[in-house]
């Protein structure tokens, strides 16, 4: 098993990059964001994933463990393959991706290519009791923002939630934004729903 590489970044294309490890390239798939954000010549330490089939051997490598994870998780979904897990990564963040699943976001799921509505709503029932919310919560707007009580079963958060998608917002973005408002348990449904919207402009 191969847990991680690291070397400088020889070639980068829209599939990956390929690592120079001690003059060995490695061929490593990986998102489209990591492509964005690694040049040629950069030093570059992958967290790694070895898929080993009958007819191929594939590197997948990734920036962070929680993009690992999220794909490792992905790969345990019903008729999601490595190809379908990396298009997910490569189409939203594992925040974005998170909290598409926790509100039922199968909308948001879809854009991905190759996924489709039905493949979102299965993700999204098979990985629903899955996933925690802790896993992401490094990855949230600002210590500020954090909840500062668990948010589920709360009435103004549910009414908060259908107003935004009433103005046009999806459920994932709703229900994110709510989440990241410090004190939401204790807010009414008109006094969150104004500060909801000023955090869903930080996530945009």
């Amino acid at each position: 098993m191969i847990s991680f590489i690291k070397g400088i970044a020889a070639y980068v294309d829209a599939e990956g990059v390929i690592v120079d490890n001690h003059g060995i390239g490695y061929q490593v798939k990986t998102p489209s964001s990591i492509v964005d954000k690694v040049r040629t010549g950069d030093e570059v330490i992958l967290q790694t994933h070895l898929y080993v089939r009958e007819d191929m051997i594939t590197l997948y490598g990734f920036l962070t463990s929680e993009e690992l994870h999220t794909f490792q998780t992905l790969l345990g979904v019903n008729g999601i393959g490595p190809k379908a897990a990396l298009s997910v990564l490569s189409t939203m963040t594992v925040s974005d991706l998170y909290y598409a699943i926790f509100s039922e976001d199968a909308k948001a799921i879809s854009r991905t290519p190759g996924i489709g509505l039905k493949g979102a709503r299965r993700m999204i029932m098979e990985l629903k009791d899955k996933l925690d919310l802790q896993d992401i919560a490094g990855e949230q707007p600002t210590e500020e923002s954090a909840p500062a009580a668990p948010l589920t079963g709360i009435d103004s958060v549910a009414d908060t939630i259908e107003a935004m998608t009433a103005l046009g917002y999806s459920n994932g973005e709703a229900y994110r934004a709510v989440h990241g408002v410090k004190g939401a348990a204790d807010m009414d449904s008109e006094r969150l729903l104004k500060e909801a919207l000023k955090v869903v402009l930080t996530l945009r």
